[in-house]
């Protein structure tokens, strides 16, 4: 499959300290990096997850690619178009192609319009004037299984999965290529957030679409992802096929991650690990491995030298300076 996106050694900044204040105080770097040298592709028609604690800049990272904040160093191409440094106004056409499903499903509907209103506010943002637009809302309630009657709803009338139906309608009202999903199941009980996940899929199977998932939620990014990131202070520290990190997690966070979700197989044994301690502050960040500080495993090597991003077998890479080849076996071995 062509590759649909391509970033490369992105970095997002934002300043935390005034300029006059940075000068007052002498204050060197008056920035704190939210996204760092973080890099990958996603395919036409695949799903590739971003999974982190809150803070780990996985949102950051998403509307970086849809042009919300600013991309310092690096590089964002789109169907071979790079998107960094582009205008505002340039930036409009690409949103026709990448649409955004943001987290709250209700609080990402305008309070005062009905759904009608909400699912023809794409196209009247981008002159697209030709269309039927009563027509187009039908449509687009019926592709994500809602019928015409919720047109004439306010958001507060809707469930929490009607809502997220409906946020998903208005993401393809304009047929975008790619589709960024924030928490998409965040609030819904666990069988709507199935048959929120079931619809993702058949619309993809359907229309060809990509999507790039953020999320915390374990079980939904191994339900949907091809490919997944494991994000911590606004780096990647695991990369590789969803399966493979799931059944031989290669980071100590990763495991931790993975040690916080029931294993429904009782016959099944998996190596565990227990996060311990606050994430650490993007204006104090730990040297050497930057997860040093929470890891059981820590090394003197560990809290004196920052590990690189190495590739340890075909299409997994990790930052570490000891990975695990196997959990089970390095449990086996007093490892864990």
């Amino acid at each position: 499959m062509p590759e649909l996106l391509e970033i490369d050694d992105l970095r997002v900044r934002f300043r935390v300290v005034g300029f006059v204040k940075s000068l007052i105080s002498q204050i060197d770097d008056p920035f704190i990096d939210a996204v760092m040298h973080v890099g990958f592709h996603l395919k036409r028609g695949e799903t590739f997850g971003l999974v982190g604690e809150s803070g780990s800049g996985k949102t950051t990272l998403g509307r970086a690619i849809i042009g919300l904040v600013e991309a310092q160093e690096g590089s964002i191409r789109f169907e071979d178009k790079e998107l960094v440094g582009l205008s505002s106004g340039a930036y409009k056409h690409v949103r026709r192609n990448i649409a955004m499903m943001f987290q709250d499903p209700i609080a990402s509907l305008s309070p005062r319009k009905k759904v009608r209103s909400q699912l023809k506010e794409p196209f009247k943002i981008h002159g697209v004037s030709e269309n039927n637009l009563d027509q187009e809302a039908r449509r687009l309630l019926k592709l994500v299984g809602l019928h015409e009657g919720f047109l004439g709803a306010y958001p507060h009338q809707l469930s929490g999965g009607q809502a997220r139906r409906v946020g998903v309608a208005r993401a393809l009202a304009l047929n975008p290529k790619m589709i960024i999903a924030d928490e998409p199941t965040a609030g819904l009980d666990v069988s709507v957030q199935g048959e929120i996940l079931n619809l993702m899929n058949r619309l993809q199977d359907e229309m060809g679409l990509s999507y790039l998932v953020i999320t915390h939620n374990l079980p939904v990014v191994r339900h949907i992802s091809d490919r997944l990131a494991i994000m911590y202070l606004g780096r990647f520290v695991e990369t590789g096929p969803t399966d493979a990190i799931f059944e031989r997690p290669a980071h100590p966070y990763t495991l931790g991650l993975l040690s916080a979700v029931p294993e429904p197989d009782p016959d099944k044994k998996r190596a565990e690990v227990e996060l311990k301690g606050e994430v650490p502050s993007l204006r104090r960040r730990p040297s050497g491995c930057e997860f040093n500080t929470r890891c059981p495993f820590a090394q003197a090597k560990c809290r004196e030298v920052a590990p690189a991003y190495t590739e340890i077998e075909p299409g997994r890479w990790t930052s570490c300076h000891f990975p695990f080849p196997n959990p089970a076996d390095a449990k086996e071995a007093g490892t864990i």
